[in-house]
């Protein structure tokens, strides 16, 4: 059994596809000789090489469109862009380029792409650098989404997606990189599945939906309502919001008859409502009570922490709510 925690998940997951396959490449800003701004890729460059793990120029359009052309001409490449924020100043790029060449040509070129990032709040960055812009991604057709809420699940999705053909975006979240996870198979290959989200608690009464860090949050609230309020409700991680396992959370949203979402991305237009929508028009007659949000207000973050708390969905928040909607 070994423990490991998130960050150091991500440079094993990124490691064992490059030892894996030789036309794994990673690149990006300070990954290689500095080993990540939040030492997540320490070790690559000793291990690999300054061939296959390369420092750029701060120009997220020069890192994806030298990842782009890779993966085009052959390599599999992981392209690391820094903040999440970021990618606002390539998006070009990724909407309207990576996301959409492989249909435009007739499936004559293809993409097998990771773009991976420090997503999410938490650690005070402020407006610009704390976005959780999953919402985003997942607007984007042609374009894969998953977002690991544990370090088993960095590792193995990691590898998912490194074999996928489409492009995927892999959001790390910055603040479980401090997070630990015992894991007993670490010596051997972790592989997981796009689009397969994971029953972390079951439970009949109400299903809680819920991505990345606000997964621990909704377990620790779970298990608050067991104790304090007698309602036992199963908590499921979405981990891959492209595609979306439909199955998985519609059908315990049906069996519970209660459905909430947990999600740090702002209110409007967050991947919540689109959960919310899918159940209103599937299984709306198995539900016994309208599915409610739980989210962060449609504002720029703060930097102070006690502001940045208070938007945050919150386990005292998720508690008050899931109860009062439940009548407990």
């Amino acid at each position: 059994m070994t423990v490991l925690t998130y960050r150091k998940a991500v440079a094993h997951g990124i490691a064992q596809e490059m030892r894996r396959d030789e036309r794994v490449v990673f690149l990006g800003e300070d990954v290689a000789a500095a080993g990540g701004v939040f030492k997540t890729t320490a070790g690559l460059l000793e291990e690999f090489g300054p061939l296959r793990v390369r420092d750029t120029p701060i120009s997220e359009q020069a890192i994806l469109g030298a990842a782009m052309g890779a993966a085009m001409t052959g390599l599999r490449p992981i392209a690391e862009i820094m903040y999440s924020d970021f990618f606002a100043v390539c998006w070009d790029l990724v909407a309207n380029e990576i996301s959409k060449s492989r249909y435009m040509s007739d499936g004559q070129v293809s993409f097998p792409l990771v773009i991976q990032c420090g997503n999410g709040a938490g650690l005070r960055f402020g407006a610009q650098h704390s976005q959780s812009i999953e919402n985003w991604a997942m607007a984007i057709p042609g374009l894969k989404v998953v977002a690991p809420a544990t370090a088993r699940d960095v590792v193995g999705l990691m590898a998912a997606a490194v074999r996928d053909n489409d492009p995927v975006i892999f959001f790390n979240h910055k603040a479980l990189y401090s997070s630990k996870e015992e894991i007993p198979d670490l010596d051997g290959e972790i592989v997981e599945e796009l689009g397969r989200a994971v029953v972390r608690r079951e439970g009949e009464d109400a299903t809680i939906v819920a991505l990345a860090a606000m997964v621990p949050k909704a377990l620790e609230a779970a298990e608050r309502l067991h104790a304090e309020r007698g309602l036992n409700c199963a908590v499921i991680d979405v981990r891959s919001l492209v595609p979306l396992d439909t199955p998985t959370i519609l059908g315990h949203a049906s069996r519970t008859g209660r459905l909430f979402t947990v999600e740090e991305n702002p209110r409007l237009c967050g991947w919540g409502a689109e959960i919310v929508s899918l159940a209103t028009e599937e299984c709306w007659d198995a539900l016994t009570g309208a599915p409610v949000r739980i989210t962060t207000p449609h504002i720029p973050l703060p930097s102070a922490d006690a502001l940045e708390d208070l938007a945050i969905p919150s386990v005292e928040r998720i508690v008050t709510t899931v109860g009062a909607a439940m009548g407990a």
